[in-house]
């Protein structure tokens, strides 16, 4: 996966973390949890406020 795989990544962060509420996860956690995904292969440094806004939005609705 990579940064812009949005949905994958809220599938596979409900899956990893299941139970977790997304909102309460902020975005240093966040990162944190997508690099230690498996599937997650993408350059840490390319990762910005917004990418992360979309994940976070993308995994409440995964959720929901």
């Amino acid at each position: 996966m990579k940064w812009t795989d949005v949905g994958e990544i809220a599938i596979a962060l409900s899956e990893a973390h299941s139970g977790q509420d997304p909102k309460t996860v902020n975005f240093v956690d966040l990162r944190d949890r997508i690099l230690a995904l498996p599937a997650f292969s993408d350059d840490p440094a390319r990762c910005g406020e917004k990418i992360l806004e979309a994940i976070q939005q993308a995994w409440i609705e995964e959720v929901a």
